[in-house]
């Protein structure tokens, strides 16, 4: 017997307008309800998410999300198919649940986002637990009804709520935790005589609060606040932002203007990291000791090494730059990038499934793809590794201490020798062995006083004197 989670993802959300799943719709990079998913502690017996609108795209993220290891614990779906309330599917989730062997159930809301890794901690190791918060204005809340020792003595929706009740400001935060057995029973004996015709999941919760004590614990909002709507959207990504900065900037990372840069759950940034304003962190990235990311950068799925340096307007993508890089600017490093210490990538360079070893430099115009490049090769301006004949990718490489003269076109599968040179303007189609000279030139043709005849010609044909 277990603890199991059971997260509620099946709603349209027809307040987002959006034909994706309201719970797919990303804070800071990441869907609303992988945030969720994430908080749960790795030793639950298991987590039931239960699906019906989407239903296909949810699967297919929960799939890509556990073969990317982002999953805490094991994680099954369940469609609700008519939805019919907040209880109904529960209910719909029993026989998961006994198969899971579940002893305790903590229920969540996929679009809930921010609830912390620590109050979700807490929930789970209570016997039984409802979480709160105090509002102002509780608008369409559903009210928190309690006896006089805090207990919950009951829940009401809010469109069923009398005048006295709807003066209270305790409101539900819709996060439970309860004994299987007993909500079992109360979501079998669940009925819709209420206002909406649905089966509520408060009913259920409720009846378990007459048969045991149901604990009530207030949290902060931000914790509890849901996305129905952009609005909504925005204001939480503005909270995640908020938290995370405040985490790091006590890590010792220095941000130039925390508001217009954004840092996503899974980033990792060590001491002396210095981001300047416009940067955009997402997905797993770790940027190391001592790096400074220019402005306008976007980084994705990369690992940085201590002291690189990415100038302003890059985006870097499934890559690996190594210690005291330099990047940019408006360079990109698309997947399968590999920099080793020390390598320079210029302005207007692209890389793609390229490793460039210690010291190497491309900083000009180019295009490196599918490309190999040894120590201390110098890649000229304008240099273009030519991988695709129209139909496959060929591999260009490159040894060490060569020098690639600039407007060089290398047409793949072609092997530059160490210590080559590659004089400008070559089009390489073989093989240069070690410490050869290559050239393709046409001859240079010059003749004396050529311009001067050559302008009056011109000036004849235009007519002019």
């Amino acid at each position: 017997m277990s603890t199991v989670a059971v997260i509620l993802a099946a709603g349209l959300g027809t307040r987002m307008k959006s034909r994706l799943p309201k719970v797919l719709h990303p804070i800071l990079g990441d869907p609303s309800l992988l945030w969720v998913l994430r908080a749960l502690p790795a030793d639950l017996g298991g987590a039931v998410v239960v699906v019906h609108h989407g239903k296909e795209q949810l699967l297919a993220a929960l799939e890509a999300w556990q073969k990317a290891g982002l999953l805490p614990c094991p994680v099954t779906a369940v469609d609700q198919g008519e939805p019919l309330g907040t209880g109904h599917a529960l209910q719909v989730c029993i026989p998961e649940l006994d198969r899971l062997g579940a002893s305790q159930v903590v229920i969540l809301c996929g679009d809930v986002p921010l609830t912390s890794p620590a109050t979700v901690f807490r929930l789970c190791a209570a016997e039984s637990l409802l979480l709160a918060m105090d509002l102002p204005s509780p608008g369409s809340y559903g009210r928190v009804i309690q006896h006089p020792d805090g207990r919950l003595a009951g829940l009401v929706e809010a469109k069923d709520a009398t005048p006295e009740q709807l003066a209270v400001q305790r409101v539900n935060g819709g996060a439970y935790a309860l004994p299987w057995p007993a909500l079992r029973k109360a979501l079998l004996g669940l009925t819709n005589d209420n206002a909406q015709r649905e089966f509520y999941l408060t009913d259920a919760v409720a009846a378990v609060g007459r048969e045991i004590s149901v604990a009530v614990e207030i949290c902060d909002p931000e914790e509890l606040a849901g996305m129905n709507s952009r609005h909504d959207q925005a204001a939480l990504q503005a909270a995640a932002q908020r938290r995370i900065q405040r985490h790091w900037m006590t890590e010792g990372v220095t941000f130039l203007h925390p508001d217009s840069t954004l840092i996503g759950p899974r980033a990792i940034l060590h001491r002396d990291v210095l981001l300047e304003p416009g940067v955009r962190l997402e997905g797993t990235v770790i940027v190391g000791e001592g790096c400074r990311i220019g402005q306008g950068t976007v980084i994705t799925d990369s690992v940085l090494g201590e002291g690189v340096e990415v100038r302003p307007y890059c985006v870097i993508a499934h890559a690996l730059v190594g210690a005291g890089a330099k990047v940019g600017p408006f360079a990109r490093l698309r997947e399968g990038t590999d920099l080793g210490e020390g390598v320079h990538i210029g302005n207007f360079v692209e890389t793609k499934k390229a490793k460039l070893h210690r010291g190497a430099k491309a900083n000009h115009l180019a295009y490196l793809g599918d490309t190999e490049i040894g120590e201390g090769t110098n890649i000229g301006a304008g240099v273009i590794t030519c991988n695709y004949d129209g139909v496959n990718k060929h591999r260009t490489t490159i040894g060490r201490n060569v020098f690639v003269g600039s407007d060089t076109q290398l047409v793949a599968p072609v092997v530059i020798g160490d210590d080559a040179l590659i004089g400008a303007g070559s089009t390489i189609t073989k093989d240069v062995p070690a410490d050869a000279l290559a050239l393709s030139r046409i001859p240079q043709a010059t003749r004396e006083g050529g311009a001067s005849k050559l302008r009056s010609r011109q000036k004849k044909g235009t007519g002019l004197s």
